[in-house]
């Protein structure tokens, strides 16, 4: 099972990014899935989850301009940004809580994380 993130880049306050994160593997069931960021000299920080249900929650910094959503067809999730700031810089990463049928033909729950991508807001 593997969990990548696309969709970073530079750019200007004020401006949208649309981060997506893709789940890849014999995937039986997308759980809850999340995105945290960290940034520069900073700890780790959640962002945003979204649960199997469709609950979301986001933390008070991003609420209004940051949306998750998910599509379990395709196995995948986002993080739509808008209005971003330079606070908003930062490495982001997705995780998610994922069911794979294993080689022995069990059921096997873990929660993966990709590697992130880097968001970069300055004029």
């Amino acid at each position: 099972v593997q969990v990548v993130e696309s969709g970073g880049g530079l750019v200007q306050p004020g401006g949208s990014l649309r981060l997506s994160c893709a789940a890849s593997g014999r995937i039986v069931r997308m759980g809850d899935m999340g995105w945290y960021r960290q940034a520069p000299g900073k700890e780790r920080e959640l962002v945003a989850t979204i649960s199997e249900s469709g609950i979301t929650n986001y933390v008070d910094s991003v609420k209004g301009r940051f949306t998750i959503s998910r599509d379990a067809a395709e196995k995948r999730s986002y993080l739509q940004m808008n209005r971003l700031k330079p606070e908003d810089t930062a490495v982001y990463v997705c995780n998610g809580d994922l069911t794979a049928l294993t080689d022995r033909g069990e059921f096997e729950v873990g929660r993966y994380w990709g590697e992130g991508t880097l968001v970069t807001v300055s004029s």
